[in-house]
């Protein structure tokens, strides 16, 4: 009895001099130019390389790409961000090339998910010298100046970190001699290099206790924490959210048995609107990136439509689940 006395003067204390007196959260200085946030979708294109699975496509064939714009478009989806290693994966770099020449076809958009080198020794550079290769071949050219994924007139370069072996002050300097210069984006919270960056995105993963084994946590905590963080701690920084339907590495050669289960579809309808509980009312964060299109091999590509179950049919866009109920 004691403890529970305690606890509810506790509660009360909270909730007359925490919640309630607490200020407002602060103003996000980046938001979105409409009524909802940009749908994005993490693409890959290493489906035709002997070391990935089968899709059953190449990601080779110009077809299959314009097909994947066209249903990405129906669903709501603005643009593919492009998992991309500049020269360290010809195959893929080729397949960034095709899916640019189709956006620019389609009226779609497309941007660049860097992924820096595993190598220690010249990452720095090689950073530099990756990031150069794709301004010159691709942001310089008339299919990347009409399909590049911009954000108020700047191009949007997304990273995926590899260690901490770049120093991103240098790469930082050389991308601002671009004119216009982009916005980079890293993934998870601001750490060391956060001066450099503009903003930064979640990745797939579950909360603070880890993967469960019936694929239950679906990633609640990880996100609160992250778009608490980002808007109450980092206003000042692009917000970009995400949403991911389930996750399953099973397929994947370096796959550990990690599960996210579907929900029949209420783990993508969460992830895709808990941003709302935590930025300003009134403000929209530019992004949301479905995390992803076509990864199989981790088991969270929504290419063959939105998960459901019982019978409910499927949705037809991801726009219609921004508002739950709909």
């Amino acid at each position: 009895m004691a403890g529970r006395v305690g606890a509810a003067s506790l509660f009360l204390f909270f909730l007359l001099h925490g919640c309630l007196g607490s200020p407002p959260p602060p103003r996000l200085q980046f938001t979105a130019t409409g009524e909802s946030p940009e749908l994005l979708a993490l693409y890959e294109g290493w489906f035709g390389e002997p070391n990935h699975w089968n899709a059953g496509y190449s990601s080779h064939d110009p077809h299959t790409i314009r097909d994947q714009i066209r249903s990405a478009k129906r669903m709501g989806i603005s643009a593919f961000v492009v998992d991309w290693y500049g020269d360290r994966d010809p195959f893929v770099d080729q397949t960034y090339a095709l899916v640019e020449k189709q956006a620019a076809k389609n009226k779609f958009h497309v941007a660049a998910m860097y992924d820096e080198s595993d190598a220690t020794d010249g990452a720095t550079d090689a950073a530099i010298a990756d990031l150069t290769m794709f301004h010159d071949s691709y942001l310089a050219t008339k299919d990347g100046r009409n399909a590049y994924l911009t954000y108020e007139g700047r191009p949007v370069i997304f990273v995926w970190p590899h260690g901490d072996a770049v120093d991103w002050d240098k790469v930082r300097g050389a991308a601002n001699k671009w004119n216009p210069a982009p916005w980079l984006i890293d993934e998870n919270l601001p750490g060391k290099y956060a001066k450099d960056f503009d903003g930064y995105y979640p990745w797939v993963q579950p909360g603070p206790k880890g993967w469960a084994a019936d694929g239950s946590d679906w990633g609640q905590g990880y996100l609160s924490s992250f778009y608490q963080t980002m808007a109450q701690k980092f206003p000042g920084k692009i917000i970009v959210g995400g949403a991911w339907a389930q996750f399953n590495d099973s397929k994947a050669s370096w796959g550990l048995n990690r599960h996210i289960a579907a929900r029949c579809g209420q783990t993508f309808r969460q992830t895709l609107n808990l941003w709302k509980q935590y930025v300003p009312a009134g403000q929209v964060i530019p992004f949301v990136m479905v995390e992803t299109w076509n990864d199989w091999e981790e088991g969270t590509a929504i290419e063959k439509g939105l998960p459901t179950c019982g019978g409910q049919p499927a949705p037809t866009s991801v726009v219609s689940l921004e508002t739950p109920g709909k």
